[in-house]
């Protein structure tokens, strides 16, 4: 806008010089914030976006030095312990170095995080009630050797253990990172695949309140905090939910984002400075924001910077740049940095070298890591807070690691290197074993060694921990009750056969509020409306307005005790939330079951990686892929039909998945499972289980021999025709097993030949068994022999498999099957039209079944050429 009155505008310019001049830029900074919120409450439109475009990118610290409380420990103590654990989180990597080993491991990203994890441990990680709640937290996974060296003063990890780093084949080793799969006591969470602890963190937070709220558990002490680096912050994932912290509330989440300037490779952003780029993201998400950037020793020189261009230089400065000060050292600081301007040569001329060199960052300064952290956990405006912590990666590693764009990479230090740092850590270890790489601990009777465990037991007891069971076992209903899905014929489809279990078990009290139903935007699609108004739906605000057609069976309504996490357009953060969900038996000790449904296209294809780390978590639950099958989902093409999820749960380990066909299949399945995630064996498993949309009739009970067994192996023998002598094996899962009957049904009416029909409920669990007793034959060679389950069941007659996913599925049995074998499957992208025209397009129609079984007949002469021919031509058939 046009200046009305530029005399007036000079009189607030020279006064707010005046005050510069007078008392320092601090006292004009907060000058102007009064008068800027002034403003705010005299204008009452947009109050919350007028509030958030007040930002103060000044590069100085959002604390001032004279607001700093004293620190509460001591601090001489405090240092000789960390550097102690600096010492050992070293010499834990060189270790693994040497011996041409070249194990890797990282040595600088420790360094510049020490102190901030420290001040942690001996302040603010808390434990409540004899380990039933306690602080969470997300370890940075590139600073681990520094965790294992403080668990290693502690006596929590031996010295054996130290040696193993990343030796773990044949050894009680101590993993890379974070895995909890692989240190199933010790780590909690795991965190180094970059971007998904900010994802995760988020909804482990939010999941807390869900438990406070539904009355499951008190969780209101509890904090998250989540360890990050400013270029981890690169990743999609690591900003793009922000947020939802903000919306849900998330008071008891905490970022610590350690910014020491660099990626891997170098800069995060050299020609900027990252801190107030990240700082305006998280500011614009709604986060309250701490910035932790000098240290105490800055104080004085802000102090005496009544002109303001310290402030000036400080701004200006590039990181990039700030990246030299540290790398070349305090001449090229003098020099190039405050040599910029006369009057900041000025300033520092009072300064000796020795006071120069003490001007360290506020990410390395216990005093004001201790202040910011304090004000984030104190924090009571319902709002998630992130801190930026200043600091040098390497940091006191000497000036040729120290800031250097390949300190990432340092595995090996020389002769003089380790010299210089036990110098600098005053680590009693003689020079002629410092190649020895020598861990250094305490005495048990040191004062050092009392502080270290003092203050953990004071904080409730040592982190990381991680429980292994529930100590509670749920109860599960009988079969009996489902009875009304299979005593008769029903025609249904799988996906609403499912939606009748949810509910029987919603409905079975022993259970029911453990149950955790996590849907993204397609529970309408799905068939789960009417859970709505049954259980509701989570919000921690509850439902603020009049939902449309309340009064109906299905209305949206929303609650603060509301049982279904409805996460919306959002895959990522429902397979977060379902992590969250599926872990709380040991981050909770209150065994959950999470149902995740969504299409089946979407859960694996968008989340696989979040799948993984549930897996390395050793989650606990049941991933829903529903609207499953290339075929069986007719009309939405190519991104939406799943034929490919099967082939990506079969390389994830501890990933149980099944592909049923009828509704007591599915009985029979998740009760099985049931028993053995929440059940007194309590296995470290998760099941991924599809569903079809396809309506056909559901089997009852009395037209087959129940077959519990075959059922949770993999596959059961379902139906055969003995016409005569030429026999084949059909195989089937899913909705397609209603076309292999179809095939055998033509087969038998036509050619009157012998066919077993087999319900395969899961290829892949016939293929991990079968490859076990392959493993134990081999290892075993004088031992009786086991034979595959698939073997057992199957003779060497010509066996055809089809199913609605890519070959690749049907294919993990095939050096089981003892005669020939072939697979139809759904290869290549999807497309639109009807089920019946998507089955011949991609050959997996009934007709095609019968095509392979009379290619087979006429091989073994049971049948001339022109039967072969005529039926192709009838029905069309054309490779």
């Amino acid at each position: 806008m046009a200046d009305i009155n530029p005399i007036e505008t000079n009189e607030w310019i020279d006064s707010i010089n005046d005050v510069i001049s007078e008392n320092g830029i601090e006292r004009a900074n907060f000058l102007l914030k009064k008068i800027f919120f002034r403003i705010l409450k005299k204008k009452k439109n947009n109050f919350i976006l007028d509030n958030n475009y007040y930002v103060d990118n000044n590069y100085i610290n959002t604390i001032s030095y004279k607001d700093d409380l004293p620190y509460p420990g001591d601090l001489s103590v405090e240092k000789k312990i960390m550097s102690y654990i600096q010492w050992n989180s070293i010499m834990l990597v060189l270790r693994a170095n040497i011996k041409k080993n070249n194990l890797g491991g990282h040595i600088s990203t420790y360094q510049s995080f020490s102190c901030i994890y420290e001040t942690c441990f001996n302040n603010f990680f808390k434990i409540y009630s004899k380990s039933e709640c306690q602080d969470l937290v997300y370890f940075q996974g590139h600073s681990v050797p520094g965790i294992y060296s403080r668990s290693y003063l502690e006596g929590r990890i031996s010295e054996n253990q130290m040696n193993n780093f990343r030796k773990e084949a044949y050894s009680n080793g101590l993993s890379s990172y974070p895995h909890p799969y692989l240190m199933p006591s010790f780590w909690q969470f795991s965190t180094v695949s970059m971007g998904l602890s900010s994802l995760c963190a988020i909804y482990q937070a939010r999941f807390l309140k869900y438990l406070m709220y539904r009355g499951i558990k008190d969780t209101s002490k509890q904090k998250v905090y989540v360890f990050l680096g400013d270029g981890e912050m690169d990743e999609a994932e690591s900003k793009g939910l922000l947020n939802i912290a903000v919306r849900e509330r998330l008071d008891n989440l905490i970022f610590l984002i350690n910014c020491n300037l660099q990626r891997l490779d170098g800069p995060v952003y050299g020609n900027g400075k990252i801190i107030n780029e990240l700082s305006n993201f998280f500011l614009g998400a709604g986060w309250n924001i701490i910035r932790v950037i000098w240290g105490k020793y800055w104080d004085k020189l802000f102090n005496k910077d009544n002109s303001g261009i310290l402030l000036k230089l400080v701004n200006e400065t590039l990181d990039g740049e700030y990246q030299n000060c540290n790398y070349y050292g305090i001449k090229y600081l003098k020099k190039y940095f405050f040599g910029k301007y006369i009057e900041t040569s000025k300033l520092i001329r009072s300064f000796n070298d020795s006071y120069l060199r003490k001007l360290q960052y506020g990410g390395h300064d216990v005093i004001k890591i201790y202040n910011a952290i304090l004000k984030a956990v104190n924090n009571n405006n319902y709002k998630p807070t992130v801190i930026f912590f200043k600091t040098i990666k390497g940091y006191n590693l000497g000036n040729n690691i120290q800031a250097s764009n390949d300190s990432h990479q340092v595995k090996i230090l020389n002769f003089n290197e380790l010299k210089k740092i036990r110098d600098k850590y005053s680590i009693p270890v003689k020079d002629i074993d410092l190649l020895n790489y020598p861990f250094v601990k305490f005495n048990t009777n040191s004062i050092e060694y009392n502080y270290l465990h003092h203050r953990r037991k004071s904080l409730g007891g040592y982190l990381p921990y991680r429980r292994k069971i529930s100590s509670k076992n749920l109860i599960f209903p009988s079969k009996n009750i489902f009875g009304f899905l299979y005593k008769k014929k029903r025609k249904i489809s799988s996906l609403m056969s499912f939606n009748y279990i949810l509910n029987i078990l919603l409905n079975y009290k022993k259970l029911s509020q453990n149950i955790v139903p996590i849907i993204t935007d397609e529970a309408r699609s799905l068939g789960l409306e009417s859970l709505f108004k049954k259980i509701g739906i989570y919000n921690i605000t509850g439902q603020q307005y009049i939902p449309q057609k309340c009064k109906s069976y299905s209305f949206y309504r929303e609650d603060k005790c509301g049982q279904i996490l409805q996460e919306g357009v959002n895959e990522l953060g429902a397979c977060a939330s379902w992590i969250a969900a599926s872990t709380s038996y040991s981050i909770n000790n209150k065994p959950i079951i999470p149902f995740y449904i969504s299409y089946s296209m979407f859960l694996f294809q968008r989340s696989i990686d979040l799948i993984w780390a549930a897996g390395d978590q050793r989650s606990r639950g049941f991933l829903i892929g529903s609207i499953s099958g290339k075929t069986t989902l007719n009309g939405e093409g190519l991104q939406h039909q799943d034929g490919n999820s099967h082939i990506y749960s079969s390389v994830i380990p501890n990933c149980v998945s099944y592909d049923p066909a009828y509704s007591y299949e599915l009985v029979v399945i998740i009760l099985h499972l049931l028993k053995r995630m929440y059940g007194k064996k309590q296995e470290d498993i998760f099941c991924y289980l599809t569903l079809y949309n396809e309506n056909y009739v559901m089997p009852s009970i009395d037209n087959f021999e129940m077959n519990d067994y075959g059922i949770c192996k993999g596959a059961y023998k379902f139906k055969s025709y003995l016409n005569g002598e030429f026999k084949i094996q059909l195989l089937g899962s899913g909705s397609i097993l209603n076309n292999v009957l179809k095939a055998a049904s033509y087969l038998n009416k036509k050619f009157k030949i012998n066919i077993d029909i087999y319900s395969v409920t899961s290829f892949t669990e016939l293929a991990r068994e079968g490859e076990s007793c392959v493993k134990w034959n081999l290892l075993h060679p004088n031992n009786k022999k086991r034979i595959p389950y698939i073997q057992r069941i199957l003779d060497d007659s010509v066996t055809i498999a089809c199913t609605d996913y890519a070959r690749l599925y049907a294919e993990q049995i095939r050096k089981f099957i003892l005669g020939k074998y072939y697979v139809l499957g759904t290869d290549g992208y999807g497309l639109s039209d009807s089920r019946e025209n998507l089955r011949l397009y991609f050959k997996i129609h009934y007709f095609y079944i019968v095509l392979v079984v009379l290619n087979f007949m006429y091989k073994e002469g049971l049948i001339n050429i022109e039967i072969f021919e005529n039926f192709k031509k009838k029905y069309l058939l054309k490779y």
